[in-house]
């Protein structure tokens, strides 16, 4: 048994993707993380980088609630009593109290009758697409969605599957219009922020052409929406796109890795759909749940979110992100505004992209860059990333780290 014979294969689509821009490399090691210091935000240390402190204006975490007192302290107890991890999947004997006490507060936070979590987002969204496309469903799906919408539609291979322009609801409601009568279930699935842009799906408008076009298939539309970088970064209390736009879907998906701090993934719905893919999706049957600690640790971020202090960080939030946009715009650069904290500088040029987060990174700033073919030609970008937890020192070292850039 070998591997040699594949060696030459792997190695040539390695290179290929090197050709393409798209090979990613090797990847930057934290190594530690230094507390926030008079006017300064937290900075990290990298494997490599000694000396160096570094701004992470790519980070997922919104609120700055991965580093919270509370979160740690919460982790930890549950930790010390439960273990380091579930030991089994939740059938067997998997499911801990904190497990429980999770879903409850996630279908209470989002006003649904149950919750039901995963090891991640993604492993959610490929766990719940499967389960409700059957051979006689059409799936009707936003062009920028995230690629484990993408590969959920893969691996249930409706009867149609069919693509509509992004946040396009004149091209959505002609695709649902044309497919009327020839399935007998339509699901409309989308991002609820999309993460290249920061832009949102309008779940008013998709609502109300789902209830215009429901009675033409037998088994209704149903909506779901991954609202992953929405939920606890979106919205006056942090619901997501749902409390932005005054509507709801049907099923919704979010993570607990964002803007939550912590990890894993979760879907909220009526109970008797929770119940149904509580028996039938694979990854949630046959995969081990979040350690019981890390669901502590999720709970408590979550009551932090909904409490007077989540509503601060909330405030600050939109502040810093304003005060990111208006600099850019200051500076006479383009961005794609917005409310939420995804705030992309339009650069529109492979070489210029990249030689910019080189720029920032020997500045001291992570930032991600993101190049064609990940986005169309033309919309090459940086994606700069707020959280609550940088200052406005951050902020302003940031525009005056760009106003030195060369273009």
């Amino acid at each position: 048994m070998t591997l040699a014979k594949l060696t030459g294969l792997l190695n040539r689509s390695l290179k290929e993707l090197e050709t393409r821009g798209t090979r990613k490399g090797a990847e930057h090691v934290i190594t530690g993380i230094e507390p926030a210091v008079g006017g300064s935000g937290p900075r990290c240390f990298l494997a490599g980088y000694d000396g160096q402190r570094f701004l992470r204006m790519n980070s997922n975490s919104y609120l700055g609630l991965a580093m919270h007192p509370h979160v740690i302290e919460a982790e930890e107890q549950a930790a010390r009593i439960l273990g380091t991890g579930p030991g089994a999947v939740r059938f067997i004997s998997g499911t801990y109290a904190p497990h429980i006490e999770l879903e409850n507060r996630l279908a209470e936070f989002h006003g649904r009758q149950a919750g039901m979590i995963f090891s991640a987002a993604y492993a959610a969204i490929m766990g719940v697409l499967p389960q409700l496309i059957t051979e006689e469903t059409v799936v009707f799906s936003d062009a920028l969605n995230h690629n484990c919408i993408i590969n959920a539609m893969r691996l249930a291979r409706p009867a149609q599957k069919l693509i509509y322009r992004h946040l396009d609801m004149a091209d959505l409601e002609s695709k649902i219009k044309s497919s009327a009568g020839q399935c007998r279930r339509a699901l409309v699935v989308t991002d609820g922020i999309f993460s290249m842009r920061g832009d949102f799906a309008p779940l008013d408008e998709i609502d109300a052409i789902c209830r215009k076009y429901e009675e033409n298939f037998a088994e209704g539309i149903i909506t779901i929406v991954d609202d992953s970088h929405g939920v606890g970064a979106f919205g006056k209390t942090g619901r997501g796109v749902e409390e932005h736009t005054g509507s709801r879907a049907d099923i919704l998906v979010a993570t607990l890795g964002k803007a939550i701090g912590v990890n894993g993934g979760y879907v909220v719905a009526d109970r008797m759909l929770i119940d149904f893919l509580r028996e039938t999706s694979p990854f949630y049957v046959y995969s081990n749940p979040i350690t019981p600690a890390e669901a502590a640790a999720a709970s408590k971020a979550l009551e932090l979110l909904d409490s007077s202090e989540g509503r601060s960080l909330l405030r600050r939030l939109r502040q810093l992100i304003s005060r990111l946009q208006n600099g850019f715009l200051a500076l006479g650069h383009e961005i794609l505004a917005g409310e939420h904290p995804i705030v992309p500088l339009m650069i529109r040029d492979t070489e210029k992209t990249a030689r910019l987060v080189h720029f920032l990174f020997d500045n001291d700033i992570l930032a991600t860059g993101l190049n064609y073919p990940v986005v169309p030609k033309g919309d090459e970008e940086i994606r700069f990333q707020v959280a609550a937890s940088h200052t406005e020192d951050d902020i302003d070292y940031v525009l005056s780290v760009l106003a030195g850039f060369d273009r």
